[in-house]
């Protein structure tokens, strides 16, 4: 007699969350790599790497960074409303101090879900806060450019731990989960205008105080993530 062996488990993203998140992820990526690819062109003082001094290398990083800042309002706005339990709780801290036990992992793997949002914030931020012309002048003293490389620094250090608790809480399954492109018939592509559609004719319906109420049902965090996102893009502007 013959047992029937069990597949392993299967994990299930939704797919909107694996489309944002990939694209998300592969801007972070291949910004990072260019980040340093710039730094080794253009600085080195802290080390270098044997690699081409390419110099139109950081308007190839800006374009990477630029993508990414674009593509992230849509990261947030799904992490912090329908993937809100991904994120850290409001209990975090009193699971956080129990090491070692079978939700501390969770708590853990969701704190670096949320640390990887708010280094990423800091780096875009940092990063539309220099001006394209210093490294190639030669300027290399400016603080939002030491802030900038601290990002970078902060972006690997939490990139790294969200890939390694998500691989401890799920293994290889999960993170794989991520990258799969199927997706189930409640979840297709095709049913998003319908739902953006719905989602609009309600705002419109309610008036302002549709918007009153999307605005106060942002937390704390949320809210000081686009309020940094706006001042991205403003503060460059008032600069001239």
């Amino acid at each position: 007699m013959t047992t029937k062996r069990q597949n392993p488990k299967r994990f299930y993203q939704p797919f909107l969350l694996r489309v944002v998140h990939g694209l998300t992820g592969l801007g972070v990526l291949a910004a990072m790599l260019t980040a340093y690819w710039t730094y080794n062109t253009y600085d080195g003082r802290w080390g270098r790497m044997p690699l081409p001094m390419y110099r139109e290398i950081e308007g190839i990083h800006g374009t990477f960074g630029l993508g990414t800042l674009l593509v992230f309002p849509a990261l947030v706005i799904y992490a912090f409303h329908r993937g809100q339990r991904r994120l850290m709780q409001a209990d975090a801290w009193r699971i956080l101090v129990q090491v070692g036990q079978p939700r501390w992992w969770y708590a853990l793997s969701r704190a670096t879900n949320t640390l990887v949002l708010l280094a990423l914030t800091f780096a875009l931020f940092s990063g539309k806060m220099m001006d394209e012309t210093w490294l190639p002048k030669g300027e290399l003293d400016h603080a939002w450019y030491y802030a900038h490389l601290m990002a970078w620094v902060l972006m690997a250090l939490t990139l790294a731990l969200h890939l390694l608790v998500n691989a401890k809480v799920g293994g290889v399954p999960l993170l794989l989960s991520m990258w799969s492109w199927r997706f189930r018939n409640h979840d297709s592509p095709l049913l998003w205008p319908k739902h953006v559609a719905r989602w609009w004719s309600w705002v419109r319906q309610q008036g302002g105080i549709g918007w009153w109420r999307l605005v106060t049902s942002m937390s704390r965090l949320e809210m000081g993530i686009w309020i940094t996102m706006a001042a991205a893009w403003i503060i460059p502007l008032l600069r001239g």
